[in-house]
């Protein structure tokens, strides 16, 4: 197991990709928080998990507030002694509204930059005692296929400032052994693209791809466990594309 006694946090770890997540650090032996705003499938995760052999403790997560994330990893080393690994996943996007720059509500901008962008730096910082002390740790943010289109979009706009994000930690926190990267997922089919993106979008897309087909979740762990343990040991900064091809230029 390549996470044997490690300890990690997935933050949006309720449902779909960080539900995934969650689970394939557990089975590479990690103790799993799964941060989550919403309880009732936040705890169903915990559960699974354990019912599988596996160590993980669902906490109330809300990333668009900085209590909330200091709370989340106080929890964490209360139960767990420390933390390792980081993996910023929580965003809005199932059933986002379809905004442009133009025409998105302001508070709902402020609110959506809030858990999309300042909740990944909020978590970061929060994590950041624990793993200077602890002399290393990887942080894995989520950004996606969309942060490289030239699309109106605050969720495109928000996923750009994530990579932006992960290249200046990496910068500020290698000096702490901390690594810092990015998986940056294409068209991947969960039940939030097929609400958001909607089936006929979603297949016009992927007739673009070379690889010819949507991306699953299991098309992802093999970048989360890589990582998150020492095989990435002497990469930081780095943006992972998953996206079965797609160049996603501008």
């Amino acid at each position: 197991m390549k996470l044997a006694g490690k300890v990690a946090i997935v933050t949006g770890a309720g449902q779909g990709i960080g539900r995934e997540y969650s689970k394939a650090l557990s089975r590479e032996g990690a103790k799993v928080v799964v941060a989550e705003l919403n309880e009732e499938t936040g705890q169903t995760v915990a559960r699974e998990i354990k019912d599988l052999g596996g160590d993980a403790t669902f906490v109330h997560l809300d990333l668009a507030s900085e209590q909330s994330c200091e709370a989340t990893a106080g929890t964490t080393i209360d139960r767990y002694g420390g933390i390792d690994i980081l993996v910023n996943n929580g965003a809005i996007y199932h059933s986002m509204r379809p905004d442009t720059f133009m025409t998105v509500d302001l508070d709902y901008f402020n609110h959506f930059m809030a858990v999309n962008m300042t909740g990944q730096m909020l978590m970061t910082r929060a994590v950041l005692p624990s793993m200077k002390n602890r002399e290393g740790g990887s942080v894995i943010m989520q950004s996606s296929g969309a942060a490289y289109r030239a699309a109106s979009s605050p969720y495109c706009l928000s996923k750009l400032t994530v990579v932006g994000l992960t290249r200046g930690f990496a910068s500020e926190l290698g000096k702490f052994g901390i690594r810092v990267n990015c998986i940056a997922p294409g068209v991947i089919d969960t039940e939030a693209t097929r609400v958001t993106v909607g089936e006929t979008n979603m297949n016009a897309m992927v007739k673009q791809l070379p690889l010819g087909r949507y991306g699953t979740t299991d098309d992802l762990l093999g970048t989360l466990i890589y990582f998150a343990s020492d095989d990435s040991k002497f990469i930081s900064g780095q943006v992972m594309l998953i996206n079965g091809g797609d160049d996603h230029r501008l």
